[in-house]
């Protein structure tokens, strides 16, 4: 069993939570999530099963869309409503204020990652060193917010759905406009909705997976119907088929030259999804402009 399977995280369980309900449910060890959520948050979380689990490393990277609300007025030590309150004021912003500052948060930007998350300094997560009540300095990390769409104003809580780049911490981009604003802020609510090309209309709850794998999904469904394939998982990167009689080369991880597929040019330093003659997918490849050939990157054919 080799796939993606678009998981519909529900709030309580931690990303290991559901990769090991996984495991249970699908009677396979081979599988890893591509992306952490907190336990308090929810919405699509891609999970690889069996050799799709080489590309987690590929679809951790992608943008990302949540939808968050924003709690203007009150700070916690976790910069979300699980935390301990640290402070309170009344908000003393107009709408027109709020969304001002929140739009000036749009861009490239620094952002300090915060203590409660899964980063490790010196090899020990932040979350245990804050648990233990010990705060270490962390260093600022370049993120990018692609856009804020503000959904809904209703003093003091915002609803805004925020287009970022990997490592963006939404929690610390809901204080940091609070802090902005003057009054603090901490968010309430977290949503992804997009991940890696995922989207949350076509996510599965595990209690959907359990019922399709038992036979009792009431559309009649089978795990394949709703697990995406690797190559399609890779769908971004070009397409490269191989010309006949390379079928052993490709198969041992060999490197191949431009004139061996069917491409008249090929970018330099591109990945590229490469197909034996037969439409086999073999792997990923990138592409060595200076000697004109390719090179494997990662193996997704049996030997």
């Amino acid at each position: 069993m080799d796939g993606i399977i678009n998981i519909y995280k529900e709030t309580g369980f931690t990303s290991f939570d559901v990769v090991a309900k996984l495991r249970g449910i699908l009677k396979q060890k081979k599988i890893g999530h591509t992306g952490t959520l907190d336990p308090d948050a929810e919405g699509v979380l891609p999970v690889c099963v069996g050799k799709a689990t080489k590309l987690c490393e590929y679809l951790t990277g992608k943008d990302k869309v949540y939808q968050a609300v924003l709690h203007l007025g009150i700070t916690t030590d976790t910069q979300d409503m699980s935390g301990t309150v640290l402070t309170e004021r009344e908000p003393v912003v107009t709408e027109e204020e709020i969304t001002a500052i929140i739009q000036s948060f749009t861009g490239r930007q620094m952002q300090v990652p915060p203590m409660y998350s899964a980063l490790k300094v010196n090899g020990k997560k932040l979350c245990d060193l804050a648990r233990a009540g010990i705060e270490v300095e962390r260093k600022p990390r370049e993120i990018e917010i692609f856009s804020i769409k503000i959904l809904s104003v209703n003093l003091p809580r915002i609803t805004m759905e925020v287009h970022c780049s990997k490592g963006t911490y939404i929690r610390t981009l809901c204080q940091d406009i609070g802090s902005k604003a003057g009054c603090g802020g901490c968010m309430e609510k977290l949503l992804r909705t997009e991940t890696a090309g995922f989207s949350i209309e076509h996510a599965y709850r595990l209690r959907e997976v359990e019922e399709i794998v038992k036979g009792a999904d009431k559309k009649g469904r089978s795990i394949s119907d709703i697990m995406l394939s690797v190559d399609e998982a890779l769908k971004d990167y070009p397409k490269a088929e191989a010309k006949p009689g390379m079928e052993k080369l490709l198969k041992n991880g060999g490197r191949f030259f431009l004139s061996d597929i069917c491409l008249k040019e090929a970018e330099k330093d591109r990945l590229y999804r490469v197909y034996d003659a037969s439409g086999m997918f073999v792997g990923l490849f990138r592409f060595d402009a200076s000697k004109k050939v390719f090179k494997p990157e990662k193996m997704f054919l049996q030997n």
